[in-house]
Protein backbone atom coordinates (compact mmCIF):
# COMPACT_ATOMS: atom_id res chain seq x y z
CA UNK A 1 0.00 0.00 0.00
CA UNK A 2 1.42 3.07 -1.06
CA UNK A 3 1.00 6.34 0.94
CA UNK A 4 0.82 9.93 -0.69
CA UNK A 5 2.63 12.80 0.90
CA UNK A 6 0.55 15.48 0.87
CA UNK A 7 1.94 19.06 0.30
CA UNK A 8 0.70 21.75 2.94
CA UNK A 9 -2.31 23.82 1.07
CA UNK A 10 -1.14 27.12 -0.07
CA UNK A 11 -3.16 28.65 2.86
CA UNK A 12 -2.15 26.17 5.41
CA UNK A 13 1.69 27.58 3.85
CA UNK A 14 1.01 31.21 4.87
CA UNK A 15 -0.53 30.64 8.24
CA UNK A 16 2.23 28.36 9.21
CA UNK A 17 5.16 31.23 7.73
CA UNK A 18 2.86 34.04 9.58
CA UNK A 19 2.77 31.88 12.97
CA UNK A 20 6.88 31.96 12.67
CA UNK A 21 7.08 35.68 11.91
CA UNK A 22 8.12 37.12 15.34
CA UNK A 23 5.76 38.33 18.11
CA UNK A 24 6.79 42.14 17.32
CA UNK A 25 5.87 41.46 14.03
CA UNK A 26 2.56 40.48 14.27
CA UNK A 27 1.89 42.99 16.65
CA UNK A 28 3.72 45.47 14.71
CA UNK A 29 1.65 44.14 11.61
CA UNK A 30 -2.11 43.64 13.29
CA UNK A 31 -2.23 46.59 15.82
CA UNK A 32 -0.10 49.53 14.45
CA UNK A 33 0.60 49.11 11.00
CA UNK A 34 -2.93 47.60 9.23
CA UNK A 35 -5.47 49.71 11.58
CA UNK A 36 -3.09 52.79 10.59
CA UNK A 37 -3.01 52.58 7.06
CA UNK A 38 -6.83 51.57 6.86
CA UNK A 39 -7.63 54.03 9.04
CA UNK A 40 -7.19 56.26 5.53
CA UNK A 41 -10.44 55.50 4.23
CA UNK A 42 -11.64 57.87 7.28
CA UNK A 43 -10.42 60.82 5.69
CA UNK A 44 -11.42 60.23 2.08
CA UNK A 45 -13.25 63.66 1.82
CA UNK A 46 -9.75 65.21 3.34
CA UNK A 47 -7.53 67.29 0.48
CA UNK A 48 -6.06 63.85 -1.16
CA UNK A 49 -7.51 61.65 0.81
CA UNK A 50 -8.39 59.11 -1.76
CA UNK A 51 -4.45 59.49 -3.10
CA UNK A 52 -3.36 59.03 0.09
CA UNK A 53 -5.65 55.92 1.19
CA UNK A 54 -5.50 54.42 -2.32
CA UNK A 55 -1.14 54.31 -1.79
CA UNK A 56 -1.95 53.25 1.91
CA UNK A 57 -4.15 50.56 1.47
CA UNK A 58 -2.71 49.59 -2.45
CA UNK A 59 0.82 48.86 -0.49
CA UNK A 60 -1.18 46.39 1.94
CA UNK A 61 -3.09 44.65 -1.27
CA UNK A 62 0.01 44.04 -2.87
CA UNK A 63 1.95 42.75 -0.11
CA UNK A 64 -1.11 40.51 0.42
CA UNK A 65 -1.03 39.36 -3.54
CA UNK A 66 2.63 38.37 -3.29
CA UNK A 67 1.95 36.52 0.49
CA UNK A 68 -0.40 34.93 -1.74
CA UNK A 69 1.21 33.97 -4.62
CA UNK A 70 4.32 32.73 -3.51
CA UNK A 71 2.44 30.82 -0.39
CA UNK A 72 4.06 32.56 2.74
CA UNK A 73 5.28 35.44 4.16
CA UNK A 74 9.02 35.91 2.90
CA UNK A 75 11.21 38.91 2.12
CA UNK A 76 10.04 39.18 -1.46
CA UNK A 77 6.60 40.50 0.46
CA UNK A 78 8.40 43.28 0.95
CA UNK A 79 8.64 44.90 -2.57
CA UNK A 80 4.60 45.19 -2.11
CA UNK A 81 5.09 47.83 0.06
CA UNK A 82 8.19 49.93 -1.47
CA UNK A 83 6.06 50.38 -4.79
CA UNK A 84 3.05 52.23 -3.11
CA UNK A 85 4.29 53.32 0.08
CA UNK A 86 7.91 55.10 -1.64
CA UNK A 87 5.89 58.16 -3.10
CA UNK A 88 3.04 58.26 -0.13
CA UNK A 89 5.86 58.67 2.54
CA UNK A 90 7.66 61.16 -0.35
CA UNK A 91 4.54 63.18 -0.82
CA UNK A 92 4.08 63.29 2.90
CA UNK A 93 7.07 64.90 3.36
CA UNK A 94 7.25 66.83 0.37
CA UNK A 95 3.45 67.72 -0.64
CA UNK A 96 1.80 67.63 2.05
CA UNK A 97 -2.03 68.13 1.70
CA UNK A 98 -3.36 71.00 3.86
CA UNK A 99 -6.22 69.97 6.58
CA UNK A 100 -7.28 69.85 9.80
CA UNK A 101 -5.80 69.31 12.94
CA UNK A 102 -6.51 65.88 13.18
CA UNK A 103 -6.04 64.90 9.22
CA UNK A 104 -2.67 66.61 9.67
CA UNK A 105 -1.49 64.87 13.20
CA UNK A 106 -3.07 61.32 11.18
CA UNK A 107 -0.98 62.32 8.06
CA UNK A 108 2.37 62.36 10.81
CA UNK A 109 1.24 59.31 12.22
CA UNK A 110 0.77 57.85 8.77
CA UNK A 111 4.13 58.91 7.59
CA UNK A 112 6.07 57.31 11.12
CA UNK A 113 5.10 54.54 10.82
CA UNK A 114 5.27 53.55 6.73
CA UNK A 115 8.69 54.94 7.41
CA UNK A 116 9.48 52.70 9.61
CA UNK A 117 8.30 50.12 7.40
CA UNK A 118 9.83 50.99 4.78
CA UNK A 119 13.48 50.99 6.65
CA UNK A 120 13.03 47.47 7.13
CA UNK A 121 11.17 46.86 4.05
CA UNK A 122 14.49 48.24 1.53
CA UNK A 123 16.62 46.24 4.16
CA UNK A 124 14.66 43.22 3.44
CA UNK A 125 15.42 44.10 -0.59
CA UNK A 126 18.90 45.15 0.03
CA UNK A 127 19.64 40.88 1.73
CA UNK A 128 17.51 39.89 -1.25
CA UNK A 129 19.46 41.43 -3.85
CA UNK A 130 23.15 40.76 -1.97
CA UNK A 131 22.08 36.98 -1.69
CA UNK A 132 21.25 36.57 -5.22
CA UNK A 133 24.12 38.48 -6.71
CA UNK A 134 25.99 35.73 -4.43
CA UNK A 135 24.57 32.81 -5.57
Amino acid sequence: MTTAIQTPSRFARIKQSYNDLPGWVKIWMNFILGPINLATLAFLDQPSGALIAALAIGGMVVTASIVFAIGGFTKVASAGHVLPWTPLVLMLIFARPEGTFVYQTFLTVLLVANTISLAFDFNDMRLLYKSKAQS
